[in-house]
């Protein structure tokens, strides 16, 4: 897909810091290589109409209005940008840890790439959460230092497929002998070590001045440039009292005449003239884990000899000869490595020429180039965004055409048009789905739904059979049974329907006799060999724990498939298919959504953000070129790693993502899975591949199926329940986010 439109939010100059600095040279490097892309700038304010903003910049965002972060997402959505890019700094945004910013992400459709510009290892509960939060949103993470990438998986159980390690941009400028710019400074014929960046007491500026002495006694035109101004968070607290304790520190040491504290936040071409006009650039910061340090970036980019303690983008961007490492507050080791490389220049020389060979692999354009294949890769991850979604309003449930089909023994499995055919009998996966449906009704008359709970209960009562401990399945309408026990996907949807029940029914007395069946049939999934059955079953025992805390058969049930799944998961996947099976078959949607019920029940982030990925995966797959909702049709079932057909399309494809999607909203809170659910769901209304309506409005049945010859208009009973089932589930969504009125209540 060719990129054209891109939204970008971070700080922008005139603002004074360092993400201000790189979204604004990042911005440039964006648009120098890319002169054809658009890139509209949200800038974050913290103190609104303070700042004369440049033309690049769309719109400001005022930090601390949670409403201007839900204006901004309407207008990045109704701009026709493809995707946003995020600069992630925890102080830039408003809310507690900066949680605004998951406001806005979360009330647009769009692909995000987020880049980090600071991965806590020891993060506080808020910083988590919202670092968790923009990794589930996030289709791409950016990370500018290795360590980044291991933190994130280490700490926040990250997708490592979902992360990509990019240096931070430095300056295309050619390495020059600081000598011949020594002169516009008033420093000719004086060695100089320079640091820079906002003044503030981490950065360790008495580490060197406390070293100064020892450095003079050598080289008595020694001059030390601290440049840059007090963090302005600093000087609205204490004002230029950290300042004031340096100039201090400098005169008790003697030192005052080698020590230059330039204060003022320097212009982008400045500041390089000012690196390179130094003889040694020196990073003393004082916290190991600073993960991204521009400044140090930029030295390395312009060629200087660096000398620095071991924070980890130090340790990364100087590993290999790149530049002098020393230990945290050792002055004395930076009193001598200063003199060392002061005193002979071949080494000075040399060190400079291997930071400056490092610098040309980390130029601006090599970045703009980088992020934009990243950003390409989240959009192709995503192609169900090539159409805007489309808001659907929610059929009330309707509970007509599922008694239409059903009588006192339960409910018929087929129909010519709208007519059970008794030919065919019951099955128990339709009377287990009817079942779940009578719970989920929100209004059903309660003699109604007595009558009706009872009688599909008794159906999957009377399928039991103790002998081979197993459900049976078909049934003939003389009500003899067609085997001695059914398939596994029936047995696991049975156990699926009776957690349900023992969760949702309406009645004590139900929720008893489900528990308890439960509990007495629910040992025969741990034989389960059906990645399907393994699924329901899944589903169900998470439903019995939400019932039953602590209930110790369905957490065995729940701990003993997901790791299965995963390794098949390992086995089949290519980088164009993120499957669990080689083929395409039924019910795909259950497979991650059984994973996301267990991760949220055994509390294993790795298994939900399985269910989330594979979830995405299969979503694509069931996307039109137009972008609607694509049933993968029966006739691509088993077609070794093939892309879906067209037809046939059947409604338990759309309820299983409708009711997939509610279980990844559950799991993320991110309303992206409610617009994919009402997406699917709009696939019964109509918005599907011929434009034709499968439900039935007027008495709640819905047709079998999309033909390339049209509807099969056929009601089964498979297909009414789909419909049914899928309106419980997305109007109780619809409730959720206040889009539509409805009622109901998912199931699963």
């Amino acid at each position: 897909m060719t990129i054209n439109h891109l939204a970008m939010i971070g700080n922008y100059l005139p603002r004074q810091c360092g993400i201000a600095t790189f979204t604004t040279d990042v911005h440039q490097a964006m648009r120098d290589r890319f002169p054809d892309i658009r890139v509209d700038v949200y800038a974050m304010d913290d103190h609104p109409g303070r700042y004369a903003y440049p033309d690049a910049v769309t719109g400001a965002i005022p930090q601390n209005e949670l409403s201007a972060y839900v204006d901004t997402a309407r207008t990045i959505e109704a701009s026709g940008a493809q995707a946003i890019w995020v600069q992630h700094e925890y102080g830039i945004f408003g809310g507690p840890a900066g949680e605004h910013l998951l406001a806005l992400l979360d009330r647009t459709t769009l692909p995000v790439v987020v880049t980090l510009h600071t991965v806590l290892e020891k993060p506080s509960a808020d910083e988590r959460r919202v670092l968790e939060g923009l990794l589930r949103r996030a289709a791409r993470v950016v990370v500018m230092a290795e360590r980044g990438r291991e933190i994130l998986q280490r700490v926040y159980a990250a997708n490592p497929r979902q992360i990509a390690m990019i240096a931070h941009g430095v300056p295309d400028r050619e390495l020059v002998d600081p000598a011949t710019l020594k002169e516009r400074f008033g420093w000719k014929d004086r060695p100089v070590v320079l640091t820079f960046g906002l003044l503030a007491p981490n950065k360790g500026i008495e580490t060197i001045i406390e070293a100064l002495p020892t450095v003079v006694e050598r080289h008595p035109n020694l001059l030390y440039v601290v440049l840059g101004a007090t963090h302005p968070n600093l000087v609205a607290h204490e004002g230029e009292r950290y300042r004031d304790s340096l100039k201090a520190l400098a005169a008790e040491k003697g030192v005052s005449d080698n020590l230059a504290l330039v204060d003022g936040f320097v212009e982008h071409d400045a500041l390089i003239d000012y690196l390179q006009a130094a003889d040694i650039y020196a990073t003393p910061y004082l916290n190991p884990a600073q993960i991204t340090s521009g400044t140090l970036s930029y030295a390395v980019g312009v060629g200087k000899a660096v000398i620095s303690t071991p924070y980890v983008h130090a340790t990364e961007i100087l590993a290999d000869g790149h530049g002098v490492l020393v230990d945290f507050r050792d002055s004395a080791a930076f009193a001598r490595e200063i003199d060392r490389l002061l005193s002979n220049d071949r080494d000075r020389h040399r060190l400079s020429q291997r930071a400056y060979s490092r610098g040309r692999t980390m130029i601006w354009p090599r970045l703009a180039e980088a992020m934009l294949a990243a950003t390409e890769a989240a959009i192709a991850a995503r192609p169900r965004r090539l159409a805007k979604p489309l808001a659907v309003r929610p059929l009330k449930p309707d509970f007509a055409a599922v008694e239409r089909m059903s009588d006192s023994t339960g409910m018929l499995q087929h129909s010519i048009y709208s007519i059970p055919d008794r030919r065919h009998g019951y099955c128990i996966d339709d009377n287990a789905r009817a079942l779940m449906l009578v719970s989920a009704i929100p209004d059903l008359d309660p003699v109604q739904r007595d009558k009706w709970m009872t009688i599909y209960a008794s159906f999957l009562q009377y399928a039991w059979n103790p002998d081979r401990r197993r459900f049976r399945n078909f049934m003939r309408f003389d009500r003899t049974w067609c085997e001695e026990e059914g398939s596994e996907d029936s047995n696991g949807r049975t156990l699926w329907a009776l957690g349900v029940t023992a969760r949702d029914a309406a009645e004590q007395k139900h929720r008893d006799w489900a528990a308890v069946m439960f509990d007495s049939t629910a040992s025969l999934a741990l034989d389960l060999g059906s990645l399907r059955a393994q699924s329901f079953a899944m589903l169900g025992a998470a439903a019995m724990l939400e019932a039953k805390p602590g209930h110790e058969l369905a957490r065995t049930i729940l701990q003993r498939f997901p790791d299965v799944h995963l390794d098949l998961l390992a086995e089949t996947r290519r980088p164009e298919w993120q499957w669990f099976e080689i083929v395409l078959a039924y019910d795909n949607a259950r497979l991650p959504e059984a994973l996301i019920r267990a991760g949220m029940a055994l509390d294993r982030d790795d298994l939900v953000q399985c269910g989330l990925s594979t979830l995405e995966w299969i979503v694509s797959k069931q996307t039109s070129p137009e972008g609607r909702f694509r049933a993968v049709g029966t006739e691509s079932f088993h077609r070794p790693y093939a892309d879906p057909l067209q037809f046939d399309q059947q409604p338990l494809e759309a309820q299983a993502t409708v009711e997939a999607c509610q279980a990844a909203h559950a799991a993320t809170g991110d309303p992206r899975w409610v617009a994919e659910a009402e997406r699917a769901y709009g696939w019964f209304m109509g918005l599907n591949d011929l434009g034709l309506p499968l439900a039935s409005v007027e008495d709640g049945g819905c047709f079998d199926g999309l033909m390339p010859t049209g509807l099969n208009r056929n009601q089964g009973a498979e297909s009414i329940l789909a419909l049914q089932l899928a309106s419980c589930t997305i109007s109780g969504l619809s409730q959720d986010m206040g889009s539509v009125a409805g009622g109901g209540r998912a199931v699963a």
